[in-house]
């Protein structure tokens, strides 16, 4: 009976390896093949980027419990404990009970963007089911006018998570790529540009 064994493959030795045969290929080619087979790997190398970041972002969900570890900041609304562009960081464990005062992430049915605001009054049924009220800070009410129409109270399925940690401002490049579409696409534009052209 044999036993499988594995190879665990680094991305930065994947592209060493991707390096070396590009070496190969450059002498063993015309300069035409081999600017060919360079560019071929350029757009192998960008590719690799864009899947380790998709793979970061699944693993974070998956440790954090939140489908959304990471968000953006887009209004005062929270102000002064969060501005504009802060960059939140979440988790969402079932097991958490949601408490007064803790600052939550929730989507309302209806709406695309979610919203971050501070849990103001709990109420809990008999049954033990929760029940929560949020307000932002720097809102005058609470954000009942927020909800959907009939709805209340949000519940814990709202919740997309709670903040555990910020960071000051670092959002704003987002804010400002969705606030100006051109400036987006030039972003992007510019760095899939310097990800092909980009040489060792």
């Amino acid at each position: 009976m044999t036993d499988a064994g594995c190879i665990f493959l680094h991305p930065l030795s994947i592209l060493e390896m991707f390096a070396d045969v590009q070496d190969v290929a450059r002498h063993t080619v015309g300069a035409e093949e081999a600017k060919l087979t360079e560019l071929y790997y350029q757009v192998l190398n960008f590719g690799m980027i864009v899947s380790s970041a998709l793979m970061i972002w699944k693993g974070l969900m998956v440790i954090t419990g939140s489908e959304s570890p990471i968000v953006v900041v887009l209004s005062g609304s929270m102000e002064p404990a969060f501005h504009r562009g802060d960059l939140l960081f979440l988790t969402n464990r079932v097991e958490d009970p949601i408490r007064v005062g803790e600052i939550v992430v929730f989507r309302i049915e209806g709406r695309e963007i979610p919203i971050v605001h501070r849990v103001l009054k709990i109420h809990e049924k008999q049954n033990g089911h929760i029940k929560f009220l949020t307000k932002g800070d720097n809102n005058a009410v609470d954000d009942r006018g927020l909800y959907k129409q009939g709805q209340h109270w949000l519940e814990k399925k709202d919740v997309v998570g709670r903040a555990r940690g910020f960071v000051p401002y670092i959002g704003i490049v987002t804010i400002l790529m969705n606030d100006y579409p051109k400036f987006k696409y030039a972003v992007l534009f510019l760095l899939g540009l310097f990800v092909l052209v980009h040489r060792e």
